[in-house]
C-alpha cells in the first residue's frame, strides 16, 4: 500500500515507519517536526516526507495513498495545558479537516490515533470499547471529538478505525520522558529515587510503543469489515497497573533506587483500567511482545549505554513543554507553535 503517514518522526512514528517498509509498504511522511534536535538514540528514517504542518494540508498532499494513518498531534497533557485552544486547532480541528481532505483524495482506509485517555475519571472497573466516555483533559476531549467526527463520515467508500492505545512506554529513536514508565526509570536511574507524582492510586493500562506500532500494522492488513468504523483498546488485559506497581518493578529493575512521593502528591483524576479483548479476538495478528518488567529492562539498559542525566530528561531537549517553550524563547516559533522565518510554513514538498 501507499501510506501516508503524519507525525512520523515522533515517538510512535519513528517506531512504526521502518515497521511499515518492512511489511512492504511504500510509506511517505508528513510532520512539522518540532522535536528535530531531540534524537535520543539511534536514528530517523530517512523517507519521502512532507515537512508540513498538519494544519495547512492540501488535497494534493493526499492524493494517490491508499491508507492515512494519522499520529500527528500535540502528544501530551502539559502541551495540552498549554493553551488549550492549540490542542483543539491542531489535534481536534486540523485532524477532522485531514480526513475530510483524505476522503475527498479518495484515500480508503484512515487510521486515527485515539487513546485510552478518551475514558478520563472511570475508577477501577475495566471497560471495553462500549463504555462511557469520560475525558478529562483537552487532549482527551479532542480525541473524543475526532472519533465522533469521523464516524458520521464513514461510509462504503472511506473506512476509519480508531486505535485507542494504552499509555505507552518503551525506547524510540525520539523517546517521551513524560511517559509513567520511562519517567519513572529515567527518575531511578538518575537519582535513585522512583519518583511518584501522584499517591501511586491510579490505574493506567500501558503498552510498548513497538506494540502500538503492531496494532496499526494489523489494523492496516485487516480485511475491511473486521475494523470499518470500529474502535480498540490497544494494550494487553493483564498489562493494567496501579502507579505504586509500575515504580515497585522499576525498584525492582534498577539498583539502589528507593520509591519517594512527592511532596504534593495526592490522587490523580485520571484513572482506569481497560479491556483489550476485542483486538486479540478480532485480529489476531496482532501478538504484543512486550510486558512492563521487559520494557523497563530494556529502558534501564538504553539509559546506561545513552548515560542519561536527570538534567536532560528534565531540561528543555527531552521535556516535550521546556523543549517548545525554549523554541519560542529563541525566536524559532511563534506562539501558535508555528516555525518562523517560512521554515514549515506549509509549503514542504516530497522529497
Amino acid at each position: 500500500m501507499k501510506v501516508l503517514l503524519t507525525g512520523d518522526t515522533g515517538y510512535i512514528g519513528t517506531i512504526l515507519c521502518p515497521i511499515l517498509q518492512r511489511h512492504g509498504h511504500e510509506v511517505t511522511g508528513l510532520d512539522t517536526d518540532l522535536y528535530e534536535k531531540c534524537t535520543f538514540t539511534g536514528s530517523v528514517h530517512d523517507i519521502k516526507n512532507l515537512k508540513k504542518d498538519v494544519r495547512d494540508v492540501e488535497l494534493r498532499d493526499v492524493e494517490g495513498f491508499d491508507a492515512v494513518i494519522h499520529l500527528a498531534g500535540l502528544s501530551n497533557d502539559p502541551l495540552g495545558d498549554y493553551r488549550a485552544e492549540l490542542t483543539e486547532e491542531i489535534n481536534e480541528k486540523a485532524s477532522i479537516r485531514l480526513a475530510v481532505v483524505a476522503k475527498k483524495a479518495g484515500v480508503k482506509r484512515f487510521l486515527f490515533a485515539s487513546s485510552c485517555s478518551n475514558y478520563g475519571a472511570a475508577g477501577a472497573d475495566f471497560l471495553s470499547e462500549e463504555a462511557q466516555l469520560n475525558p478529562v483533559t483537552p487532549y482527551g476531549i479532542s480525541k473524543v471529538r475526532v472519533e465522533a467526527a469521523l464516524k458520521r463520515m464513514a461510509d462504503e467508500n472511506f473506512s476509519p478505525t480508531y486505535l485507542r492505545a494504552s499509555t505507552a512506554y518503551g525506547m524510540s529513536p525520539r523517546i517521551r520522558f513524560d511517559l509513567v514508565t520511562n519517567n519513572l526509570t529515567a527518575w531511578a536511574f538518575t537519582t535513585g529515587r522512583v519518583y511518584l507524582k501522584s499517591d501511586g492510586s491510579p490505574w493506567r493500562p500501558i503498552v510498548h510503543v513497538e506494540d502500538i506500532a503492531r496494532a496499526y500494522i494489523a489494523v492496516l492488513h485487516a480485511p475491511r469489515e473486521l475494523v470499518h468504523n470500529e474502535s480498540f483498546n490497544v494494550g494487553s488485559t493483564t498489562e493494567n497497573y496501579q502507579m505504586r506497581e509500575i515504580a515497585q518493578m522499576v525498584k525492582e529493575v534498577v539498583p539502589g533506587c528507593e520509591i519517594e512521593f512527592a511532596p504534593d502528591a495526592g490522587p490523580d483524576k485520571r484513572c482506569y483500567r481497560v479491556d483489550c479483548g476485542k483486538i486479540a479476538l478480532k485480529l489476531h495478528d496482532f501478538k504484543p511482545q512486550w510486558t512492563a518488567r521487559r520494557g523497563i529492562e530494556q529502558l534501564y539498559d538504553e539509559y546506561k549505554k545513552v548515560g542519561l542525566t536527570l538534567e536532560e530528561f528534565e531540561g528543555e531537549k527531552y521535556k516535550r513543554i521546556a523543549h517548545v517553550k525554549h523554541l519560542i524563547t529563541e525566536g524559532l516559533l511563534d506562539e501558535n507553535l508555528r516555525w518562523k522565518n517560512g521554515k514549515n510554513n506549509g509549503k514542504g514538498e516530497k522529497k
